[in-house]
């Protein structure tokens, strides 16, 4: 087949919120070539999701054309869902079900002969790698499993367009690069056609070519170096010449270098910050004032830098300072005020926690990454005091979670990995709740609303159901709700998770503002790059701990001769290889 796999003309659709209009996308026109991934990109609200489910049948347009392998998708939108493979954000897998079971029945929903099922199943399972979990049920798979099980579901008829929302979110780099594999087979050896919107920019230089949307509108389509060539000349790395003679760290470092003149980006990179420039300016001796000892040399742009050169300018967040006015934390920066040793917690016979210790220093950023179903939430948990542990010691801000649990919790602010704030009331309700919750009454409780309305820049969605907000939006809801009572430690249960690169650079400017007066943050996280704004963290795998200490250290135990500057997902991606070898 050499005609498009897909043809969008002036493609518009509007939809009806909260009493106000909501242009999702806004004539959009483009064509996919047959045979090819096309990564769909752009920041939260861009219209990605609408228009995924508009070339699937399951959205009609208000405007425009859109003709998916030559049907009218207006005319014959059962046509289209009968030929095309459509895996959303949040696949609907049959938790109560059996990995078979689930194949079982997305089969019937597809019209799939019986005589075809059993060879397809098996080149499903042996190319997902759960051949050996087809009776587990699906709500007791890790998240990179069910994941690999939704696109299994999906390709169980092999359609010609296979469309992907999102598939890698809050999955581990193992797992993502064991998803690419699966779709770039299907690609080479059933000749199928790929749309898919994507978080990870990284991902995005994976594909053949790349769509841009913003607001509704198409920025543009090609090869991603083509995007990153026009901001070739503009990109620098910038370090701390010797760091021994420099008190300074890079999270520091970065904090300054992102407010100096000229300097659109200032992302921390390894050891290093890396810069995107204003178009017509380039980084010099002069760049910081007063701000001696620093190397800076040119890089090759990446499509990250190409993105976040587009579409920064026209953040609401660009150029300003985080303001996030909290109790300084009282207390030595030596205190560790998070302790865990030898933490045990069992399911039934299910280890899911097997002897964990580390322990958390006071105004530390700590990480804890591993892979899915590595017991990452499940610690997380037992710190927060939802979870009781099987046996151990665990102590937060002094108080032994065994025994006082709630005095622990009035120190803590948490952020769940899924949103978990109440989504039939407004965002000024679900503030007013929270701040109930943690005591607050009267003035402090007006003073708090206030503050959190205004320095998350949510008071145009004051009265707004928070259910349908956008993403970027819930997570600034989320991040106020457990900031309300000033927590001297904050949990973040990967916060960013399916938000973009720009939201996530404004988190982490909070996040490091809070640091600064002295809160103590446990990060966990699948983004290894935000694995450099720690101070130290671990890694985990399958209830363990793998590795600890700074990011630096982590790197180190990756380096090779093939691999001289290994990133912290070489190291995470060596790390779980290695047990798996070893083992």
């Amino acid at each position: 087949m050499n005609s498009p796999a897909l043809i969008s003309s002036h493609l518009s659709k509007c939809f009806q919120r909260d009493g106000r209009q909501a242009q999702a996308l806004d004539k959009v026109s483009f064509a996919l070539k047959p045979g090819r991934v096309t990564g769909l990109i752009g920041p939260d609200g861009a219209g990605k999701t609408t228009l995924m489910r508009l070339a699937a049948g399951l959205l009609l347009a208000d405007e425009g054309e859109l003709e998916v392998l030559g049907v009218d998708v207006r005319r014959h939108p059962l046509k289209v869902q009968s030929q095309v493979g459509y895996m959303p954000q949040r696949f609907g897998l049959y938790e109560d079900l059996s990995v078979q079971e689930n194949l079982e029945l997305y089969a019937d929903l597809q019209n799939v002969p019986r005589s075809q099922r059993a060879a397809r199943y098996d080149t499903l399972m042996q190319m997902t790698g759960l051949a050996p979990f087809t009776t587990r049920l699906a709500g007791r798979l890790s998240g990179g499993m069910k994941q690999k099980l939704g696109l299994a579901c999906t390709l169980v008829r092999s359609p010609q367009l296979l469309l992907l929302d999102e598939p890698t979110v809050g999955v581990d780099p193992v797992s993502r690069r064991e998803l690419w594999h699966i779709v770039y087979q299907q690609v080479q050896e059933a000749g199928m056609t790929v749309l898919l919107s994507t978080a990870y920019l990284d991902e995005a230089e994976r594909c053949d070519e790349v769509i841009l949307l913003h607001e509704g509108r198409m920025l543009g389509q090609g090869q991603p170096q083509t995007f990153s060539d026009e901001v070739n000349g503009r990109v620098f790395q910038v370090r701390i010449a010797d760091p021994d003679v420099v008190d300074q760290s890079v999270r520091g470092l970065q904090a300054k270098l992102s407010h100096a003149p000229g300097v659109l980006d200032a992302l921390i990179e390894g050891e290093s910050v890396r810069l995107v420039m204003e178009e017509g300016t380039v980084a010099g001796a002069d760049l910081l004032a007063n701000e001696t000892g620093l190397k800076i040399k040119p890089l090759a742009p990446h499509f990250e830098d190409a993105f976040v050169a587009k579409l920064k300018p026209h953040s609401e967040q660009s150029g300003k300072n985080p303001v996030l006015p909290v109790k300084a934390a009282t207390g030595a920066a030596s205190d560790e005020i998070i302790q865990v040793k030898d933490l045990v917690r069992r399911f039934g016979e299910f280890v899911a926690v097997n002897h964990v210790s580390f322990s958390v220093r006071r105004g530390e950023i700590f990480g804890l990454l591993g892979a899915n179903g590595a017991g990452k939430s499940t610690t997380f948990r037992m710190l927060c005091g939802l979870l009781p542990a099987s046996s151990g010691k665990l102590a937060v801000a002094g108080h032994d979670l065994r025994t006082a649990a709630a005095r622990a919790r009035s120190h803590i602010g948490y952020m769940a990995q899924k949103f978990s704030l109440y989504t039939n009331l407004s965002v000024i309700q679900n503030l007013r709740f929270f701040s109930s919750a943690y005591g607050l009454r009267n003035r402090q409780q007006r003073e708090r609303l206030e503050w959190a309305l205004s320095t998350f820049e949510l008071e145009d969605y004051r009265d707004t159901n928070a259910g349908i907000l956008p993403l970027g939006y819930r997570q600034r809801l989320s991040f106020a709700a457990a900031l309300m009572h000033e927590p001297e430690i904050l949990f973040l249960d990967e916060p960013t998770s399916g938000v973009d690169p720009l939201a996530r650079r404004e988190f982490w400017a909070w996040t490091n503002a809070l640091a600064e007066t002295g809160v103590t943050v446990l990060v966990t996280t699948h983004f290894m790059e935000e694995a450099n704004y720690c101070d130290r963290l671990v890694i985990m795998a399958e209830g363990e701990v793998l590795a600890e200490g700074a990011p630096r250290d982590m790197k180190a135990l990756a380096r090779s001769s093939t691999i001289p500057d290994p990133s912290m997902e070489d190291a995470f991606i060596w790390l779980i290889e290695n047990r798996k070898v070893a083992a």
